[in-house]
């Protein structure tokens, strides 16, 4: 298959070397710096590369502020039976996006990244395939998440947005509060620099994308969740209730077995 990969990040980086062994790939970039470190593909900076090239797929690795915009770019260079994907954490206006282009479509979620997760080795990592789409498109997904070991889960547009407004923004905003306010210590703890180690990587990604994933409508609704506990733990602390603490640590084990 032909398969042109949009952004030459970590990502992109990342599904060249995975799909290039066994298709014929292409990576597209408008900086030309950035196709310094893929191999084994072609390196497109022109937009009449890629309608030469043909592509039977597009896979669109981009940063998430510019995931619509590169598909807006390179929609008028394609033939009308290629199929059209993305791998983005935010999917906000993608569904409108895809029944509008007149493509066939596919979305799908791996849900990890380069930042925290080892590329070599994601046999403990998820991926989510949208089930709205091209049923050819899930299943040349579905087979590549299979060959790297990932757990393969099956969403609607809405039911992603509610699992990542769930198992992102909320390991997100508990990240940003701890950096908020801490502050450095000369001997710190185990614990404290496990902290600081996951603060440094998210304070890493893209402040559009992590703008996105707070933004996301469900995501209030979580962050009273994490309000509320505070709120509860605080009144333990500060009236010393012993029998309380005990009772808190004890549903918060059960939530975790």
């Amino acid at each position: 298959m032909k398969i042109l990969i949009l952004g030459a990040g970590k990502m992109g980086s990342f599904f060249t070397d995975l799909l290039s062994f066994q298709h014929e790939t292409a990576v597209y970039d408008t900086n030309p710096h950035q196709l310094r470190f893929v191999y084994n593909t072609y390196r497109f900076t022109t937009p009449d590369e890629i309608k030469a090239f043909a592509p039977e797929l597009v896979i669109n690795a981009v940063t998430v502020k510019y995931t619509l915009d590169a598909f807006r770019q390179v929609l008028p260079l394609l033939p009308r039976d290629c199929i059209i994907s993305d791998i983005a954490s935010v999917k906000t206006g993608l569904k409108r996006f895809y029944q509008e282009s007149g493509f066939r479509y596919v979305s799908s979620h791996p849900m990890f990244g380069p930042t925290f997760a080892s590329l070599s080795n994601l046999g403990n990592e998820n991926a989510i395939i949208i089930t709205e789409g091209d049923h050819l498109g899930r299943i040349f997904f579905k087979d590549l998440y299979q060959s790297l070991k990932l757990s393969i889960f099956e969403y609607s547009f809405d039911e992603h947005d509610d699992t990542v407004a769930y198992s992102l923004s909320i390991p997100f905003v508990s990240t940003l509060v701890f950096a908020a306010v801490m502050k450095p210590q000369e001997a710190p703890g185990t614990t404290f620099k496990k902290h600081m180690t996951i603060a440094r990587g998210l304070l890493s990604e893209d402040d559009y994308l992590l703008q996105e994933i707070l933004f996301n409508p469900r995501t209030p609704s979580q962050v009273e969740n994490i309000r509320r506990e505070l709120k509860q733990l605080l009144e333990i602390i500060s009236d010393k209730d012993a029998d309380g603490m005990k009772r808190y640590l004890t549903k918060i084990r059960e939530k975790i077995k």
